[in-house]
């Protein structure tokens, strides 16, 4: 079995309605030693969960199979949901697929586990891992509501709200911020399943594909999905903090929209596939040229202040240490 983005392990579990916590249950099922149908057979006991591996040489008999059943394909293991005559229901890397039995079965290599969930079936130790998640999941609840009080305060206390393009420019901020968070997750392998339904607008695979070019860094040196976020993320914070620097933001705008220029000739000429997040994050950029231009912040643009500088460092120390971060977090996560 080999190991995926996506963890299949937490997936079953859920799919044979197992209690358990995604922080342990992941743990475990990365530290497995065996990355087999029998690594897999070994660990679902431990959760009381009995299971019996089968080579099916008729896969028509697939469909006298209780679900939910793992199958083995080309593409890895999925989890079969439904098996109907005209429909089969399954899942892959957290997204619910169709398709036709003819095609699914000729997809299938014939092996197949399947998994039977005893009574007392549940993560081992799991009421203690429960109360540890919901402790950190209420810090996080915590720590949102007491960020979004403090921009709430600052957006109000400098009058961000007293002009309608302040309050676009803030909006795309946020949206550019959710859109590169997304790209920086997907650059990392971290599945999600609002940037997969954003990334299959345009493309379904157009988003990894675009990623995993050698355009997708700056000289190999940083993804554009960091460079991205250290931007959004610093002009809100500029914004918020210094509504005075406003023209210098304006002027910083300037400069990227050469970026996005190339980045949509690129994906249209030269790999001939669209990235919906990458897309979505250049019209976020023009849509901030416009709100700075409607608002009157483009005028006078020269001469530029010096603090500009202080500016462009305080999107070079963001980048660099989210740079510097990132390949620590997917150590953690493998």
């Amino acid at each position: 079995m080999s190991s995926v983005s996506h963890n299949i392990f937490i997936d079953y579990l859920d799919a044979l309605g197992v209690d358990h916590t995604k922080e342990y249950s992941t743990g475990r099922f990365e530290t497995m030693p065996f990355k087999s149908l029998f690594g897999f057979t070994r660990l679902l006991k431990e959760y009381g969960v009995e299971s019996e591996g089968y080579e099916i040489t008729d896969r028509k008999e697939m469909a006298l199979l209780p679900v939910p059943w793992l199958a083995d394909t080309a593409k890895g293991f999925v989890i079969v949901r439904s098996f109907a005559p005209d429909k089969i229901v399954y899942e892959s890397e957290g997204e619910i697929l169709t398709t036709t039995p003819d095609n699914f079965l000729s997809a299938t290599t014939g092996f197949v586990l399947l998994g039977m969930k005893g009574a007392d079936a549940r993560e081992p130790d799991y009421a203690a891992h429960h109360r540890a998640e919901l402790i950190a999941k209420g810090k996080r609840v915590v720590l949102t509501a007491a960020v979004l009080i403090v921009a709430l305060w600052l957006f109000v206390s400098n009058g961000l709200g007293n002009h309608l393009s302040t309050v676009l420019i803030t909006l795309v901020d946020l949206l550019g911020l959710a859109l590169t968070y997304m790209l920086v997750q997907k650059s990392m392998g971290i599945h999600s399943k609002t940037a997969g339904k954003v990334c299959g607008v345009l493309d379904k695979e157009g988003c990894d594909t675009v990623l995993s070019t050698k355009a997708s860094s700056f000289l190999g040196i940083v993804n554009w999905s960091e460079v991205g976020f250290a931007y959004f993320g610093v002009s809100l914070l500029c914004l918020l903090i210094f509504p005075g620097a406003i023209h210098l933001l304006a002027v910083c705008n300037l400069c990227c929209l050469p970026f996005t220029v190339w980045s949509i000739w690129y994906q249209k000429f030269r790999i001939k596939t669209w990235c919906t997040l990458c897309v979505s994050v250049q019209a976020s950029l023009w849509l901030l040229f416009f709100c700075y231009w409607g608002g009157g912040w483009l005028f006078p643009i020269w001469p530029v202040s010096a603090s500009i500088i202080l500016l462009g460092a305080a999107y070079l120390i963001v980048l660099l240490t989210l740079n510097a971060l990132i390949p620590n977090l997917k150590y953690k996560k493998k």
